[in-house]
């Protein structure tokens, strides 16, 4: 029997990895920070293994007759304390790396297209041949996945370990704890602008889809050394997420059509008035936001397709309803702040 680790594993993403790997035969590790809190996991024949990427021994020992790794752990946000960010984003994989590699195991390292910034729009589709751009500094959470990746690869390219990297854009489903607790409270309210019509399509993937990529990498060769972009399963433009998010709520939400020339000026005065009121780490954001709104997904998945034959199952029609259905439920409970 195969037997993998996986950490970050009461996450969103970490979850259903454990729960495709339970399914598919494998013999799996979690590894948890409180196993009281994981032990919906344990009911699934999971060994909790107590620890974080912080602790070098527990992952060595945790990584131990493994035959793949799966680091679903992170540090996110948008701080701009890259300290904070790169004592488990940068220095938590190097352990990890160290671990996989006395272990002789395979490592997914799950990082993010926010390695790209706000450069990530071009000519032609971002995929996974271009450059890493020099994120500003106030990005610590894209430079800090930018180092972690670049750990990974060289590893893999010493021949220290066998690795690849997978990156996921917006992520949703159940046991959400980014998009869904940030757009539920707005719709809520009853009212959602669609900027420019809400025709822009996101770049946005279930979790399931990106738990699937990452499950076939290990499985794959030819994935050795490379990175993949899980960054569409289906299309779903801004107005449809609303339209789901809204179903899953089961509230009516009103969705005006707002010009872009009038949405470009309500993204500014929000940039400005997060200066004012301190926060100026949240404010560069913003510009960011308005791009996904009005700007279609600039991110190729072509690569994990072809050399994967990774193959997304859930529809959005299907699975943004449920992840807010679930939100809605759980809000304010311990479990929604699982991770």
């Amino acid at each position: 029997m195969r037997r993998a680790l996986v950490t970050g594993a009461t996450g969103m993403l970490g979850a259903r990895i454990v729960e495709r790997l339970a399914g598919g035969g494998w013999s799996v590790r979690a590894l948890v920070r409180d196993p009281a809190a994981a032990a919906w996991l344990g009911a699934l024949g999971v060994e909790l293994v107590p620890g974080d990427l912080g602790d070098a021994a527990c992952l060595r020992a945790a990584a131990a007759g493994c035959d793949a790794v799966f680091n679903a752990a992170a540090a996110i946000g948008t701080g701009a304390d890259h300290a904070a960010f790169r004592r488990v984003n940068v220095e938590g994989v190097g352990h990890l790396v160290t671990a996989v590699a006395a272990a002789g195991a395979r490592l997914v390292h799950v990082s993010s297209t926010a390695v790209f910034g706000r450069h990530r729009y071009h000519a032609r589709p971002t995929d996974e041949t271009l450059p890493l751009p020099v994120l500003a500094a106030a990005d610590a959470y894209g430079r800090s996945k930018q180092e972690s990746e670049r750990l990974v690869l060289t590893a893999h390219a010493q021949g220290r370990a066998w690795a690849c990297v997978v990156r996921p854009p917006v992520m949703y489903g159940t046991r959400d704890r980014q998009l869904a607790p940030r757009l539920g409270p707005v719709l809520l309210r009853g009212v959602f602008p669609l900027i420019g019509g809400g025709r822009a399509r996101l770049p946005l993937v279930h979790a399931d889809a990106v738990a699937e990529g990452a499950i076939r990498a290990a499985s794959v060769e030819r994935a050795a050394g490379s990175v993949y972009h899980l960054t569409s399963d289906f299309e779903v433009s801004v107005g449809e997420l609303a339209l789901y998010a809204a179903r899953g709520l089961g509230r009516r939400v009103w969705r005006p059509r707002v010009p872009c020339v009038v949405g470009r000026a309500a993204f500014r005065a929000l940039a400005l008035g997060l200066i004012v009121a301190g926060r100026r780490d949240l404010a560069p954001h913003a510009d960011g936001l308005l791009q996904m709104l009005t700007r279609d997904n600039p991110f190729s998945c072509e690569r994990a397709r072809r050399e994967l034959a990774w193959s997304p199952q859930i529809r959005p029609a299907e699975g943004i309803p449920e992840a807010f259905r679930w939100w809605r439920e759980h809000r304010g409970s311990t479990a929604a702040g699982r991770a």
